[in-house]
This record gives C-alpha cells, structure tokens and sequence, in this order.
C-alpha cells in the first residue's frame, strides 16, 4: 500500500489523529480520537463482581424499533467474543460530550465506531450490536449513562451517508443490508420517570447469503503529523475477544501480511460454519402454541372471555409505539390497573385508555383507610368505573408523598401500602375468586428480587393462595426466563403455564378482542333530543352515569349478539330468565316487537300509567312525582319499565340501578342526562326517571331542583320521576297519597288472565317446560295460594333438611320469606352444598340442587360490587316452602335461624356479606309498620312474633341471645331482647340489664328510650300487683317513675345529636330521617301513671276528695307535704305522707314537665312541618295521642270550686291574681296560652271561640303588673289571629297600637332575645310598606338586625330538628295595609278549597290530583286567581344565588328562597319577583320568577 493512496479520501475528518511510522514503503497506524478511547477487558475476579451485581436486559437482537426502556444506571452483560456467531457479541462506548467535542466531530466518531465494529462482525461472521452511551471502564463496565441527542436524524444521516465512505464500492450493498439502521433507547431515572439521554444501538447482521466468501476492508482517514494533511488508510478489522482488531495495523508487516492471508484462506470455513449457525437456529424454531394457551386462560377455558369475568391489570411503562395494542385493555371489564409508570396518565397506558373510557386516578393510601368495605367501594366507584392505581407516584404530582421512587424506597415506604390494597382488592367481599383474573403485562424485563412489580405479585399470589387466576404476558422469551427465574426464586412456583411470551402484543390483543364476548348493546348509542333530533351517547359518557341505567332509543338494535350464531340461545335465555322470576330486562320487550311474536302483555293500569304521564304539554312544574303502589311479585316494575320502553322516543329514560346511591348523585347525573348533547341552545327533552321503593321522592325533587338551577324554565317539564312503591294496601296508599299515583294489585282481571294464558300457549311452542317458569304461571293462575302450594310440595316432598341442599334451602326460604329483596351469593351458595372447585366449574349449584333449583334463580348483582347471587323465584314460593319445612320436615323457625347464626361460613369474606349480614339482623329486629306500606304494626320483627306465637319464649330469648352471641357489637339485638323481656316476659330486672348493655354499645335516643320504656313497664305492672297500694309500694313507684323520667330526658337530650335513624327501621338504608320525640312521649306517660297513682292514694276516711284537692295544690307548687293536715292516729296515712315528702321534689317538678313537653309538641308541630309525607302519618298519631293527655292533664289540674273559694277567703288580696290565674287555665284549657296555639286557631277557632280568647288576653294584659315578653307577644298575635278569622270584631286593637307595643318591648328586649316570636311579629307588623308609615319607629332602622336576630334565636332552639323538618309559612304578605296585608295559609287554604269544588261541580267529576296538598306541592296554588287576587308579589334582586329585597336607602333585606332550585346558578345578578311567607326562621321566597324572562 502506497502513502498516495492512503491520502486520496476523507480529507475532512480531522476528528483522527493518525501518527505515522514510515518503513521503507510501509506506514504504521495509531487511530486515536481527540476524546480519550478506553478498550476495557474486565479481570476475571471483576466480572465476577459484575456479574453478582443485577444485569438488566438488553434490547432484543436485531429487532428494529423494538419497545424498550433502559434504566440509569443499571448494568449490561459483560463484553465477551463470539460464541456461536449467532448469539451477538456486544461492544460499549461512551462518545464525547458537547462540551469535549463539537456535534460534527461526535457524529464521525459515531459512524468510525460503527463501521469498524459492524467490518469486525462481518469479517469475523458473527453477530453483533455495539452500544453507545455505556460505560467500558473498569469500575463501571456495562453501566448504563446515556447521551443527549438533540436530533435522532442528524445520526441517522450521518449513518447513511458515511457508509459509501467506509467501505469498498463494490461491497457498499452488502455492508447495508448486514449493518442495521441506529436504534434510539430512551434512558430512564431508577423510579421510572423519562430522562433526556438515550442509548444509541446498531446491530450487525453478516447472514451467509450476502457475505457469501468476501473480506470486508475499510478506508479511515487521518491526518499525517508531519505534513499536516488527510491520508486514507486501508483497514481489515476482526474480532478478537471482546475488541475489534485491525490486523494490518500491526507494526510488523510481515504479522500483519500473515494474518491477512490466514483470514483469507479461512474465510470458507467461516462461511460453512455461519450458514451451519443458521440453519441449525432455523431448525430449533418450532411450532409456537401460545395462541391456545392464552385462550385458555383467559377464557378459563370457556369458549369466550365473558363480559362478568373482573380484570386486575399490573402493568409498568410502555412504549409509545405499543399503546395502539393496549387497546384491548378497553374491551374487558377492568376493575382495576396497578400502574408502575409514573408519567402514565401524561404519555402512557393510562393517557391511552381515557381518552376512550373513564378510569379514576387512585393511589394504593386510598384503599387503606378505615371505611366500611361497602362506603369504600361506594367512595371509589368500584365496579362502575375502572380504578387506575399509581403504585410508584406520578410524575406531575405535587404532593412529595405520591412523587415516584427509586426500587430500594419503594420498598421502604410503599410496598406496605400495596399489600394491604391487594388484600382489599382480592377480598372475596369485593370479588369472588372465580370471577378474577390478574394480568400481569411485563413491557421489560424484571431482573432484580426488589423490584416494585415482583413485590406486587407475590402480595396476589399471598392473597390468593397461589397462581391460579394470574396471567402474564412478558415481551419475549428473555423476559420471560427472568420473570420465572425470580418468581421460582422468590414463590418457589413454576410460572411458566401462565406466561405469554411468544406472540408480539398486536398478536395478543388481537386474540383477546375476538374472544370477548358478543355485545348486547349497539355500539352507537343515541338518545332522544329537541326537534325529533338524536344525541349520540359514547361509552366514556356513558360510563360517568354510574348511578343511572340509561334506555336508549336504539336500545337492542344492532347489536353484535343479534348476528351471531348465538342469539337464539340469548334470546331463550333472557326470555326463560325473566318468565321463570327475574328482573325484566329491555330485551324482553324488545323480543316482544320481533316479527311472529305476540305482543308483551299489557296489564289493566298501563293505559292508566301512560295517560297520567302524556301528555307533558299540561304541566306546570319543571319535576313531577308519580308513584306506581303495589304489592311485592305482583310485575308493578315490569309495567313501569313497559311504559319507559315504550316513552325511549319521547323522554330521555333511565332507571336508578344502585339503591346506595344518594338524592344528591342522581339529581346531578339527572341533570347531565337532560343536558346530554345541548350547549345553548333552548328546550330540552325530559327525563323520564324510574326509582324502586324510594323512601324519600320529595327530596329526590327537590335535589333535583336544585341542581337544575338556572337551566329549568316555568311551566316547563324537565323531570317526570316515576317511583315503584311497594305497600300491602296499594289501593288505601293511593287514596291517601297526595301525589299522582296508579296502584296495581296481585289479583288478574278476566282479560289480563286471557292475556297470560295466550302467551303460555307461545311459550310452550318456543321453550321446554314453560311450565317450570314459576313466577309467570303464579301469574298465569292469579296468584293460587293452592296452585303455589301443590308446586312447592311437589318438588320439595324428598327433600331431607339435614342435607346441604336442605340447609341451603332453608337458609333462602328464611331470608327470602322475611327480608324483601334478599339473596346470598352465588359463591357461598357454592360452598354450603360442597361444590369445593367452583374456579373451574366442573359442578354447578344448579346440578348440586337439582331439582329444588328449578325454585331458585341465579342474577347479576351490581349495587353492593358486581357479582352472581341466588333467591327464590318468588316471595310467594319461598314462603310456602318455609311452611313445609316447618310443618313436615319439622324444621322450626328458631332452628333454621340458629343455624344461619352459627354458620361460620356465612359470616367468612364473600361477595355481599355486608348485605347478607344486614339482611340477617334485619330479619331479626325490623319491626313492621302499616305506614311504611307494611301489612301490620308489630311489636317485633315479624319472625320474633312467629316463634313466639309458634315455638314460646324460651326459643325467642335463645334465638336472640345467640344472635347477641355472633354480633357482639351490635346494640339492637340487646335492645330488641330488652323490650321483648319487658313487653312479653315482664321480666323487668333482665330486661334492665339488657338494656344497660345496649346504651354501652351505642348511646343512641333510641335506646335510652328502651331503658325509660322498662322502668315505665315495671312502673305500670307494680302499680297493678299493688292493690291497695301500701306505702313501701308507693315508695318503689316513685323511685321507678323517677327513674324512667330520667332515662326519658336522657333520649329527649339525645335526639338532638344522634343520627336521625331507627335502628328498628331496616326495611331500607335510605329510611326517610325523623326526629325522634319518643323521650317526650314516654315522659309524659310517666308522669300521667304517678299522677293517677297519687290522686288514688287513701289519705283520708272520708270521700269529699278534699285531701285530694290538697295533694294537687301540692303537686302544683302552692303547698309543701308539711302543711297537709291528716289524721295523726292513722299510721298508713302517715307512712304514705312521709314517703311523698321524701320524695316532694320530684313530685313538684311533675306539672311543669308536662307543660313543658305540651309545650315543645305544641312549637313542634305548630312552627315546623315534617320534610316526608310518612312522618306527617307519625305526627298526626302523636298529636292523637298527646290531645288525650292532654285533656287528662286539664282533668287533674282544673281547681275546684271549693278550692278557689278557699283560696280567696284565706287571702282576700289574692283576689285579682286568682282572676288572672283562671284566664289563663282557660286559655290553657282552649289551647290558647301559647304563642303556636295562638297560631293554631286560625284554623282550629272560629268567631265567636277567638273573641272570647281575645277577651281573656286583654284582661291578663291590663292587669298583669309585671307583663312578661311572652304575655305581650301573645296579645299581639292574638289580635292578628282575631283580625284574620273575623275582621270585623270590636275587641280588636288597631294596628298602629300594635305596632307600638311591639316596639317598646324591641327597644326593651334588643337584638340578643331568644324570643323568636317576638322578632316573627316585627315581620309581620312592621315589613317595610311603600307610604313608609312605620320610618317614625325608633326601632325601624335596625330592621334587619332584628330579622337576623330572629333566624339566630330560632336556629339556637330547633336547628337539630332541621335535618327532618322545615320551617312552616303562617301568613303571606297581601296586598292591602295594616292588618290586612297578613294573609292567612288558612285563609289561602279555604279558598283554594272552595275553588276546586266549584270547579268540579260544574265539570261534574273529581280530578283526583287537584287535592290541597298537590296545588301546593306542584306549584299550581300560586297560579291560581285566588291566591293572585290575596298576594303581593314583591320585586327583589337574586344575587350570588341570594335573595334581597331594597326599600330604599341602607334597607336590604335577605330572603330565604323556598325552593333552592327556584335561583340560577352561575352567580348572576337577576331582577325577580316572588310571593313572601313569613315563618319562624325569617321571610322566605315562593313561586319565584325573572322578570327578564317575562
């Protein structure tokens, strides 16, 4: 070789120094780059420290763009020679920095490295890949370091361009196809965050068939030292170990001239041995069968991956290019994804996923707080919407407590929280094992015992038991070797049947797609809009419903499962399902319109329903309640689904599937339905909304209302609320509801039962055995206690209740009969008849039960998670069936409810044990009640009375005691024995102790009142055995009546912070609230039972009843015990006298309890109304009861006239005070003395009963020498009340006096009163009028104050009863003067009254919704004349969702709106106009409009 031709080429790369010896014709070279080159062999005892270290993977050989992430840090394999020449040898550089070298100098080094290594591999014929951006030396061999890349193209021009310039023409060709082009890694930080470095790959491919028998030279440039010029110079590079190796630079000549003619004569051999090496690779290739093996597994070997099966998915970071075949993630049911990347939702998975579905954004801290399982699960929206779990942080996380960590602090701080969330997740209460799958997707490899994801996995594999429901899928076989490896390591387990690793994911999630099971419903969803439009509803929209199951008007068209091959199996299914006891589903009417079918049997009351609900052009108000009352299994909620399928057109229909949600969550997703598709455009179409037994419809309205804000429009439907309400007396409920409503009941007209045997006939001709669809031929023979009872016998007549299936039996038919919409799982159905292998399904509950399940129906569950449950197919057949195994297997009530108790397995985790164990214990303590639809009052849960009337007591208090026994830390079942010991035992010293035991679990209102109910009882039955009543009796008597009234005073303290539940009430969670004012009730029983006690007692031989009279006088605080006069020679009288005197305190105290209680009901009643229509059932039987009390009480404490007469004698000054005293007996005795009776005569008096009231309050008013607040007020209103019923009565006061005497007791009293009533009248009397008259007041100015100061002293005395009842308007502002402007809700009521009848006289029929109650409630009374004709309507301003009134100057007055949802929201400020009520808590605002709008 000449020097000329070394110089020829690349005079530009001046990035080489060439230094050169010349020897005669021959030139040495030295290749050094400017940056310092380092060639690194390691020692062998430091590849051993190397290889102790852990070694991460490297990128797949020879797979272009291959998705994989390299951590800083970590450590590749060791660089070693050629092997087998197929295995690649690997080569690591590190290239100079921006600040070493500029880019074009970085750029040669790169292509010089790759061109010399790639002419080494080719030479040499093995395999190759050359790695830049890790480190070669000695302490840090294989580390991985990264370099900055401002443009991937530069390199791969650079790449390109330089190749011709390396190698010889004619070989050019063939060195592209074996070099490949660069591949970019990214480089990431240990806790999985992106970095801005990369590692730079090129692989060397020399296969035999383009290398055939060449030799590869290459031409570097240098730069001679001496003439300062580019040279060129020939190169022939091989491998030698773990170098590249140009042997003609060898100083010796004549070596290198060897070597090059022994590399030439061996290139045949090389040649034979890389074609050998590659088709012995080719050979070992064989048949891959991980296609089947994943179907297997993710179908658990079924033929398609069903919709049920729950999906947990442990993943880390994926690369970009991959996302589009994670696409499968979006066609199953994800319960939920352990994320290990922490920018997931900025660039990964997550990111992916959401812009198609829903998934919430957890952290693994939120599943380990300390809520019940059920508030949990309701919390996150487990099972409604897919759960994204940051395991390592997120990146964007401003919180240093979820930011990501490196592996050795995750293991620190996090993996603690992850295996107590996985023990969550996994928890049979939240899925059953064999409805979960965990799959674990592994994008690279896990090569280190402490990573994140292994810890993830054998916290499952702890919790589960093992691998059995675990599937992963790993990117290659290399990260399959290591995954198994550490798992044998780690778990001792061959994971290898569950792994994945030969198919690409494109593959896998191809497989997945197909298997999944055939769609139900369309994938284009629309509903109903303005204008006979349509909205396309998405999944991801769809999925923000959680609490709603939307119909769509396209409902069951289109769908995957109507074109294949198994739709008529689907659709015999879903028919069978539902004939034989299930729930209706949309495809039963759907069916119904196909062509050869009949018609879906229409019962009586549906043209009733739909006329109720059509036309919607005659309503009045925006949200509109309709109740459907029936029996239960009587198909009242097929006729209200029937009705919505066939409004899907007309409404945007929906029906509430989770019974947990609150009025809250519906009426916002309410609302986001009726908005659904619409920006500003106007109208909307109405929703029409199904709820099942839902306690608290009113509140449901008004949380509607309040959500729609501005969006609702007067006169203007927007919601029809249609509410199924069960009851045992739908006709009575319907008469004495005040809402629009149809009742259905459980007997068939003549046309009905035509119907329904014309669809048997069809179901004969399309099903076997229709006549096993028992709630349909219940139906069919309208509802035959007989026919029920000749099936259940029938089927059930070999049973041996000593069997698994006769326990699980039993345990159905108790739940089934006693707890409406009871049932257990399917999974503990499975373990109570011994079915151990229920993952596999090779036995099912249906063979198990076989033929007793033909009485059974298994179901879907999702309110309480998602998962398969088992009831009887009727109630009707449950119940009989409990009769045969009482009456001819002997199989007691108390033993089959013993044995649930001590049912171990019960009581384990399972899917909806919570429910299960509710439902148990309500079994045993929900009393039933006529008002809340019941068919009876019971004193006890209607199983209790049955074994009590059927097995004795001593079974009950063994029932019960057990009960105690396996719910420890229940305090009903202790009360509920209590009052069984006192009401049925009268067993009042256990009963006592019970009760104790009860108020130290739970210190409740109610169970205080339990503990005042058995001292009562014992109080009553004492008196009873005590006949004649001896002293040391009365003594007993006293001590217990003290007792009770305490523990009673103790429940009325209670009430005002206890949570406003009966813990008897279980009949729902969502029970309507109510304050519970049995405390007061007790009390006064108490005090009426000694009082009749004490007027009884034989004081005296004589019968005048003077002694008596004495006795009341003392009772009434005239009198002490020492100055009753008695006969000093009667020891009984004497013993009697000395114990009331010990007692004489507590006796004393009794009259002005029961005024004081007289007095609270009285504010009770009067100043608040009840938020329920229910609790209106419960007043007006509490009001019954406390009048006859009441009476009593005037009975006893009415003053004789001998004793008035004695009065006056002994102290004739007394005279005028005796006056005084007997006015106000009387106005006690018309219920008149007080403020709220004031209130309750306007409808309760008329005339001539006021003018006489009015009369007593003026004498008490001149001749009272110290009036008090209260006496004032009461004057006051006494007028205002006289004024109302009779205009024109003579004992009025003008109203300018009034006003005066209302302003001198403002000036005395102030701003700080807790005279309510006082600050109520300021309202009435002085409310700002247009003359401005009252400005003169001294008090005028601070108006306002005073108004406030009334809503102050109110919320001071009744805001704990605030949560169940509201504040009640009396009088409405008119538009007349003086006393006139109070208009009476009375005198509204009257004449709304008067107006409705003549209205229905001249039409000649009764319209039944137009009762009082509906005009008020719908909002029609405020449109009607005679309400516009009495009221003002006042002009105001709403204001940040407030209500103010200006009168000029410094005068605004803030208004209370009556209806939350009557104010906009957005917070604009808006000209109103409104009707004014004046309650206790201060004005309010009804029938509010916007005066802009009109």
């Amino acid at each position: 070789m000449n020097l000329p031709y070394l110089c020829e080429r690349h005079p530009d790369l001046g990035h080489i120094r060439c230094q050169i010896r010349c020897d005669s014709d021959r030139v040495s070279l030295n290749l050094l780059p400017v940056a310092k080159r380092h060639t690194f062999i390691p020692a062998p005892d430091c590849l051993e420290a190397l290889q102790s270290q852990s070694v991460c993977q490297i990128r797949p050989f020879d797979k272009s763009n291959f998705l994989i992430f390299y951590k800083e840090n970590d450590i590749l394999p060791p660089m070693a020679g050629p092997s087998n020449l197929i295995d690649p040898v690997h080569e690591y550089h590190l290239l100079p920095n921006v600040n070493e070298a500029s880019e074009r100098e970085i750029l040669h080094e790169f292509t010089r490295e790759v061109f010399s290594f790639a002419a080494s591999c080719m030479n040499s014929r093995t395999n190759g890949t050359i790695h830049f951006g890790v480190n070669r030396q000695l302490e840090q061999h294989g580390q991985v370091v990264g370099h900055m890349i401002t443009s991937f193209n530069k390199y791969n021009e650079a790449f390109e361009s330089s190749l011709k310039d390396f190698f010889e023409e004619q070989y050019v060709n063939v060195a592209r196809l074996c070099i490949r082009p660069p591949n970019f890694i990214q480089v990431c930080h240990q806790n999985g965050t992106a970095s801005d470095k990369w590692v730079i790959e090129v692989d060397v491919v020399p296969a035999y068939t383009q290398t055939q028998e060449y030799l590869f030279y290459t031409q570097l440039g240098i730069t001679s030292t001496e003439e300062k010029h580019q040279c060129k110079t020939l190169c022939l590079f091989v491998r030698e170990g773990p170098r590249s190796v140009n042997i003609l630079a060898d100083t010796n000549p004549r070596i290198g001239q060897e070597k090059q003619k022994n590399l030439t004569e061996n290139v045949k051999n090389l040649v034979s041995a890389r074609k050998t090496a590659e088709e012995n690779r080719a050979k070992c290739g064989s048949q891959s069968h991980q296609g089947q093996r994943l179907k297997q597994l993710i179908t658990r070997g079924r033929d398609v991956l069903e919709s049920s099966l729950q999906v947990i998915v442990v993943t880390e970071k994926c690369h970009p290019g991959q996302l589009e075949h994670m696409d499968f993630l979006k066609e199953i049911s994800l319960f939920a994804v352990l994320e290990f990347d922490p920018e997931s939702d900025l660039s990964g998975t997550c990111r992916f996923y959401r812009r198609d579905r829903i998934a919430n954004l957890h952290y693994p801290h939120l599943y380990t707080n300390l809520d019940s399982l059920p508030t949990l699960m309701e919390k996150l929206n487990l099972f409604k919407q897919t759960s994204w779990i940051f395991c390592n942080g997120r990146l964007n996380e401003e919180s240093k407590e979820d930011k990501p960590l490196a592996p050795n602090e995750w293991l620190k701080r996090r993996s603690g929280d992850i295996s107590n969330m996985i023990t969550l997740l996994c928890n049979p209460d939240v899925i059953s094992k064999d409805r979960l799958l965990v799959i674990f997707i592994l994008h690279s490899a896990v090569t280190d015992l402490s990573n994140p994801i292994l810890e993830t996995f054998c916290a499952i594999y702890r919790t589960l038991e093992g691998a059995d429901n675990v599937l992963c899928i790993c990117r290659d076989s290399e990260v399959f070797i290591h995954w198994k490896r550490l798992i044998d390591v780690r778990c001792k387990e061959d994971i290898s049947s569950k792994c994945i690793y030969e198919l690409s994911l494109n593959e896998i999630s191809s497989t997945v797609k197909k298997l999944k099971e055939p769609q139900i419903q369309s994938s284009q969803r629309y509903l109903p809009s303005t204008g006979l439009s349509s909205v396309l509803l998405t999944k991801k929209d769809e999925e923000l419903f959680t609490v709603l199951d939307i119909l769509s008007e396209n409902e069951c068209e289109n769908t995957e499962i109507e074109s294949s091959v198994s739709f008529d199996e689907f659709s015999k299914k879903t028919e069978e399902d539902f004939y034989r006891g299930g729930q209706v589903t949309w495809w039963n009417f759907y069916f119904s319109e196909l062509r050869g079918s009949l018609p879906f049997i229409k019962r009586d009351k549906y043209n009733e329903l739909y006329d109720l609900i059509m036309p919607v052009e005659g309503y009045t108000s925006p949200c509109v309640m309709i109740n459907l009352f029936h029996p239960p299994g009587c198909g009242a909620t097929t006729l209200a689904m029937h009705v919505l399928w066939n409004l899907r057109r007309k409404f945007r229909c929906a029906v509430v599937k989770n019974n947990r949600a609150t009025n809250n969550d519906i009426a916002a997703q309410v609302i986001d339905l009726l908005t659904y598709g619409k920006q500003d455009q106007p109208g909307y179409t109405p929703v029409f909304l199904l709820v099942d037994n839902w306690e608290d419809v009113e509140d449901l309205k008004q949380c509607i209302l309040n959500v729609a804000g501005e969006r609702w429009q007067q006169n203007t439907l927007m919601v029809i609320i249609l509410n199924c309400e069960r009851t045992h007396f739908p006709a009575e409920s319907s008469r004495n509801s005040n809402i629009r409503n149809v009742f259905i009941t459980n007997k068939l007209s003549s046309k009905e039962q035509s119907l329904f045997s014309g669809k048997l006939q069809q179901l004969k001709t399309d099903h076997k055995k229709p006549e096993t669809f028992y709630a349909f031929m219940i139906m069919t023979n309208n509802f035959s206690e007989d026919y029920i009872s000749n099936i259940v016998s029938n089927i059930v007549k070999d049973l041996d209740a000593t069997t698994q299936q006769g326990r699980l039996l039993s345990f159905l038919a108790l739940l089934n009969t006693f707890v409406n919409g009871s049932y257990m799982s399917l999974s503990l159905c499975e373990e109570l008849v011994g079915i151990r292998n229920a993952f596999r399904k090779q036995e099912t509950l249906d063979d198990k039960m076989n033929p007793y399940s033909t009485l059974l129906l298994t179901f879907s569950v999702e309110e309480h998670g998602f998962y398969q449950a088992v009831r009887f197919l009727h109630p009707m057949i449950a119940s009989n069936c409990l009769q045969i195994l009482e009456q001819k297997h002997k199989h007691s009530l108390a033993e089959i409810t013993i044995d649930i108790l001590y049912c171990d397995e019960v009581y384990k985790s399972c899917m909806g044990k919570d429910f299960l164990v509710q439902n148990i214990q309500s079994m045993l303590i929900s009393r039933h009640r006529k008002e809340q639809g019941d068919d009876r009052d019971t004193l006890f849960s209607p199983l209790i009375e049955k074994i009590h009337e059927g097995e004795g007591s001593e079974k009950v208090k063994e029932l019960l005691e057990k009960a105690i026994g396996r719910f420890d830390r229940s305090a009903t079942l202790p009360q509920a024995l209590a009052r069984y010991f006192y009401l049925k035992e009268k067993d009042f010293v256990v009963a006592l102790q019970w009760a104790l035991d009860a108020r130290g679990k739970n210190s409740n209102s109610y169970i205080a009142d339990t503990v005042g109910q058995v001292y009562k009882s014992q109080l009553k039955k004492k008196i009873e055995d005590s006949d004649p009543v001896t002293s040391e009796a009365l003594n007993e008597c006293l001590i217990l009546g003290s007792k009770a009234a305490k523990a009673f005073q103790e429940s009325q303290e209670l009430a005002k912070k206890d949570e406003p539940v009966d813990p008897f009430d279980h009949h729902s969670r969502k029970r309507a609230k109510s304050y519970n004012t049995s405390g007061y009730v007790g009390e006064t029983e108490v005090i009426m039972i000694l009082l009749d006690l004490i007027r009884g007692l034989p004081l005296s031989q004589n019968k005048d009843g003077h002694q008596t009279d004495k006795l009341l006088q003392i009772l009434k605080g005239h009198h002490t015990i020492k100055g009753l006069h008695f006969d000093h020679r009667n020891t009984a009288t004497a013993q009697f006298v000395d114990v009331l005197e010990h007692h004489e305190r507590f006796l004393i105290s009794l009259k002005p309890r029961l005024k004081e209680i007289f007095s609270f009901f009285e504010n009770y009643f009067t100043y608040l109304r009840p938020r329920s229509q229910e609790r209106v059932i419960a007043d007006d039987r509490n009001k019954k009861k406390l009048s006859e009390y009441f009476k009593k009480y005037l009975q006893i404490f009415s003053g004789s006239e001998q004793e008035k007469t004695s009065e006056k004698a002994s102290n004739p000054n007394l005279s005028l005070h005796q006056e005084i005293q007997d006015q106000r007996f009387y106005l006690e005795k018309k219920r008149a003395d007080s403020f709220a009776g004031l209130l309750q005569c306007l409808s309760e008096k008329n005339g001539v009963e006021m003018e006489h009231i009015l009369r007593k309050w003026k004498f008490i008013f001149k001749n009272t020498p110290k009036r008090s607040v209260s006496d004032t007020v009461n004057f006051i209103l006494a007028n205002i009340v006289m004024h109302s019923i009779k205009p024109s009565s003579k004992e009025l006061k003008k109203y300018e006096e009034l006003v005066d005497l209302l302003n001198e007791e403002l000036q005395k009293e102030g701003t700080n009163s807790n005279s309510t009533e006082m600050y109520y009248l300021s309202m009435l009397l002085m409310w700002p009028t247009k003359d401005r008259t009252l400005e003169s007041l001294s008090t005028y100015k601070d108006i306002t104050t005073y108004f406030t100061s009334g809503k102050k002293s109110f919320h001071r005395r009744f805001s704990y009863m605030f949560p169940t009842r509201t504040a009640l308007a009396h009088f409405f502002l008119g538009k007349s003067t003086g006393l006139r402007r109070m208009v009476s809700k009375v005198k509204l009521d009257r004449s709304l009254i008067d107006h409705v009848l003549k209205q229905e006289s001249c039409s000649g029929q009764s319209s039944q919704p137009r009762t009082l109650h509906h005009l008020w409630q719908s909002g029609a009374a405020w449109n009607e004349p005679e309400v516009e004709k009495e009221l003002l309507r006042v002009q105001g301003i709403s204001e940040n969702r407030d209500i103010y009134v200006n009168y000029g100057g410094n005068l605004k007055i803030p208004v209370r709106p009556a209806y939350l949802g009557d104010i906009r929201s957005g917070c604009s400020r808006e000209q109103i106009s409104f009707y004014l009520g004046f309650t206790m808590e201060g004005p309010v605002a009804y029938n509010i409009k916007y005066l802009t709008a009109q």
